[in-house]
């Protein structure tokens, strides 16, 4: 899987609907962590999904009140 650990990937924040790029590490698996929206500062519950072959299914970013 080298090469393709590391995937970058565009959301968009569920408070201010900007979109934003940030990273993702495909070597962690599945993966759930909050990070900062780069606009509005809210912070943004991220799920990583991974099949597994270590492929990126799908990212999604949900306020904390989801």
């Amino acid at each position: 899987m080298h090469g393709r650990s590391l995937q970058h990937v565009t959301l968009t924040c569920p408070y201010c609907g900007e979109r934003f790029a940030t990273t993702v590490d495909l070597s962690a698996g599945a993966q759930r962590y909050v990070e900062d929206c780069a606009v509005c500062c809210q912070p943004i519950d991220i799920s990583v999904h991974v099949g597994p072959d270590g492929e990126l299914l799908g990212v999604d970013a949900a306020s904390d009140s989801d």
